[in-house]
């Protein structure tokens, strides 16, 4: 058995704010456990962990890692700078074990004090997220929509909010959907319903389709309990930028979730609340772990590029793992606080 401990990555609860609150923090550790050795020994196994990092809304530390694989190493992929944590066991091992721990504190984002002027812009500069993606064009439909919603909209700000409203309007969350949603944006358009992937992929594909840059953005929720079992708690959520403010957060599926959950309609004082608060804001329990579509892993993984890096991904004899199925994949993300 290997240790290793890194310095680069922690997470309390309180309960999602949705007005004239003072910014709230989480905090506590997160530990994800694999096990991979249901699978055949005479196969070679190789496993990508989407890796997090400290930013200017999160604090990760006392980065843990422990294992009997063959091979371990932090990469990124070359596109979005995605870090990954990657780990490899040769063929023959009877045994394939990996434990990923770290500590984070994570604080709301709320940034709603925009500029009464926008600032001068480059589109080039983004060009990264005007781009369509496998799942997410920007033509045909989806521009023919942009363009209505967006209709008599001249500014970026504009835009964005008109798209928003829609989404929160239009779409909603459907708990019968698999994982976080695989956001198949021309499907969602025909049957609006899904889960966050979904009503974000929606959110970006249309703000790109109108000349907003935007991304969805990855990670993991976080428990408000002492010790909770958080294994299929991946979550998505979106922000667009806006010429000079910088990256504005919005979560139109935590929207439809918190309806969905209470039982509001568009109408209900409680559900304009969380339509208001998720405009500019996202709450403190989520942890960022990965951003991009259509990603290619590094190592270079044998299957096709992934539509998303919420969940660990994973290959046995080059053949991928349902990662959706974390029994199957045989592993465990534990909170504490």
């Amino acid at each position: 058995m290997r240790t290793i401990f890194f310095l680069v990555g922690a997470l309390v609860a309180l309960s999602i704010p949705v007005s004239g609150m003072a910014q709230s923090h989480a905090a506590g550790t997160i530990v994800m456990e694999f096990d991979l050795s249901d699978y055949p020994a005479d196969r070679e196994a190789r496993l990508w962990i989407p890796y997090p990092v400290s930013d200017a809304d999160q604090l990760i530390t006392d980065i843990s890692l422990s294992g009997n694989y063959a091979q371990s190493a932090v990469y990124s992929d070359r596109q979005y700078s995605t870090p990954m944590l990657y780990a490899r066991w040769d063929k023959g091992a009877a045994s394939r074990k990996l434990v990923l721990s770290f500590h984070a504190v994570r604080q709301e984002v709320v940034k709603k004090d925009f500029p009464e002027k926008e600032g001068g812009w480059d589109p080039t500069d983004y060009a990264l997220y005007l781009e369509p993606t496998s799942l997410g064009p920007i033509d045909g439909p989806v521009k023919v929509l942009a363009d209505e919603i967006t209709a008599g909209k001249t500014t970026v700000l504009g835009k964005a909010k008109a798209i928003y409203d829609w989404i929160c309007g239009n779409m909603y969350r459907d708990p019968m959907t698999k994982g976080c949603g695989p956001g198949d944006v021309c499907s969602l358009l025909v049957t609006p319903g899904g889960k966050c992937t979904d009503i974000h992929s929606v959110f970006v594909a249309l703000c790109r389709a109108a000349g907003v840059p935007a991304r969805e953005i990855f990670g993991i929720r976080l428990g408000k309990e002492a010790i909770v079992d958080i294994s299929t708690w991946q979550h998505c959520w979106a922000e667009f930028f806006l010429p000079g403010y910088g990256w504005v957060p919005v979560d139109p599926a935590d929207v439809r979730k918190m309806m969905l959950t209470e039982n509001l309609t568009s109408e209900d004082p409680k559900a304009k609340e969380y339509h208001e608060y998720f405009w500019g804001a996202w709450d403190s329990y989520r942890v960022k772990l990965a951003v991009g579509r259509d990603l290619v892993l590094n190592p270079r993984q044998e299957g096709a590029p992934l539509n998303t890096f919420g969940y660990p991904y994973a290959e046995v004899g080059g053949k991928a793992l349902d990662w959706l199925d974390p029994k199957t994949f045989r592993y465990t993300f534990t909170y504490r606080q």
